[in-house]
């Protein structure tokens, strides 16, 4: 059976822990390989690894590292086709969703590709006799990032990218449920010229997160999880006297006001809603109809769209979603389906009993609808994090505002409408980290930056674009007094720019 080893030091490691997690086909049901755990001994390894080779990388001149960054984007996009393919047999999504989740994490790269510029830091002539300040940014040294199974291309490049290319050198622990492609990444990034050391992949469970979140010389971490794991990485790492970063779950709500076009609003909803079988932080499980006319028509209307749509295995290019990742996060889906029954929302469409012919042992799940879904139901406060879309109707939109703003999650939200003061009014209102103005999935582009409120992010700097340059970085100010010789012999005392 096909093994997933460590990347450290630009080379396989095997692993010697003895301890292994299975990695699925989700289409099949069926075990395809095995990833092996990494023993603190072969964590230390991969930390010494990047603490040896980051002194030279942060001297590299930034135009150079970002030559780098061209050659790994242009490696990347030549082995598009291989990637996606990995990507999908081991996450479970369809080819072309795969390759949006690595096309995203390039745009992180593309971006990196600037850094001379994202790195200029600031300059005052004259600040006080003879005396100019200056300030200049510089890497931390090793960081680290733990990333989630759902996109696990994207969000690897949003954090390795960034933190590479300003100097860092980086240790990935990648999701064990499909970690092969985060491997392929490092050798493709060695291969760009990126010198061995400066990114590893190390694979774990807990055990390797508890390392990373203790060892003393990683300075940084990245997370990206559920949001009781992500206060656990948040709490920990800060105790250790590190700087974190800990995005977590999300329950994203889209509004739906009367004059919204209801076409495109439907079609916006199913692709949110259900797209990658819903396995997404940005998905937009719930739906808040303002009105009862606007509530029953997109009720139909959504019921009409689901019968359309099409379930298939991840290579089928005519299927909207693939299978969920594994048999455990099925069974947690189908009991959250079956408890929103118990809590007394509608199950308008239930997806639970879907098989694919030919694959009944694939992780398939149909599409699900509730409708008078209600706040205090565990299923409206929790997060599915499948093929779900939940209801909930509103009377006013002061009332579908106050939805998203008093929920525990606030990562992202949308409005739909024709209405140009109301959504103003909505965005600057609204308590959630990104919003959408008639755009269901509202992650910012590349060159700004990623973020949730609440219970959906802990720490203080969102991921990429300029506020990943100030986590990865640090600030060293300058100030040089160059004297005349008249002045020569003058004490110099503390400055006070007169």
């Amino acid at each position: 059976m096909r093994q997933v080893d460590h990347f450290i030091d630009g080379r396989a490691v095997q692993g010697t822990s003895g301890r292994f997690g299975d990695i699925f086909n989700p289409n099949t049901g069926e075990v395809q390989a095995r990833v092996q755990f990494a023993t603190d001994d072969e964590m230390n390894r991969a930390v010494a690894s990047a603490v040896k080779a980051q002194p030279a990388w942060a001297a590299a001149n930034p135009q150079r590292r970002a030559r780098v960054m061209f050659e790994f984007k242009r490696l990347v996009e030549a082995n598009m086709d291989e990637l996606a393919n990995l990507l999908s047999c081991e996450h479970g999504k369809v080819v072309a969703d795969s390759k949006g989740d690595i096309q995203r994490g390039l745009e992180v790269i593309e971006f990196c590709c600037g850094i001379p510029h994202a790195l200029k830091g600031e300059y005052t002539e004259g600040a006080g006799p003879g005396i100019d300040v200056y300030s200049m940014r510089q890497p931390l040294g090793v960081g680290a990032g733990i990333t989630p199974f759902n996109f696990p291309a994207m969000i690897p490049m949003w954090m390795f990218g960034v933190a590479i290319a300003v100097g860092n050198a980086f240790i990935l622990k990648p999701s064990e449920k499909d970690p092969s492609l985060p491997v392929r990444l490092a050798e493709l990034f060695l291969q760009a010229g990126g010198p061995e050391g400066i990114l590893n992949v190390v694979h774990g469970d807990k055990s390797a997160v508890d390392a990373i979140l203790t060892h003393p010389d990683i300075k940084a971490v990245s997370f990206v999880g559920s949001s009781d794991i992500a206060h656990y990485v948040y709490s920990n790492g800060t105790a250790n006297s590190k700087r974190v970063q800990a995005m977590g779950g999300a329950k994203n709500h889209g509004i739906v006001l009367p004059d919204a076009d209801m076409d495109q609003t439907v079609k916006d909803l199913i692709g949110a809603a259900y797209g990658s079988a819903g396995e997404r932080c940005m998905a937009l499980p719930v739906v808040v109809p303002v009105g009862k006319a606007t509530a029953d028509e997109l009720r139909e209307r959504l019921i009409a769209e689901i019968d359309t749509l099409r379930v298939g295995i991840s290579t089928d290019a005519g299927a909207q979603y693939g299978p969920v990742v594994t048999a455990a996060h099925h069974a947690k889906i189908a009991g959250m389906i079956q408890l929103g029954v118990d809590e007394g929302a509608e199950l308008v469409v239930d997806g639970r009993g879907y098989s694919m012919q030919g694959y009944e042992k694939g992780f398939f799940m149909g599409p699900s609808l509730f409708d008078h879904v209600k706040p205090g139901m565990k299923t409206y406060d929790e997060e599915i994090f499948g093929p779900v879309l939940q209801i909930v109707r509103a009377e006013t939109l002061e009332e579908a505002i106050a939805l998203p703003s008093n929920h525990q999650y606030g990562n992202g939200v949308a409005i739909f409408t024709r209405n140009g003061p109301a959504a103003r009014a909505f965005a600057s209102k609204v308590n959630v980290g990104m919003v959408g103005i008639n755009v269901p999935i509202p992650v910012p582009v590349a060159y700004h930056t990623f973020g949730g409120w609440k219970r959906s992010a802990f720490g203080d700097t969102n991921q990429h674009g300029m506020e990943g340059v100030k986590f990865w970085t640090k600030v060293k100010t300058v100030t040089a007094r160059w004297p005349d010789d008249h002045a020569r012999d003058s004490a110099f005392v503390i400055p006070t720019m007169k």
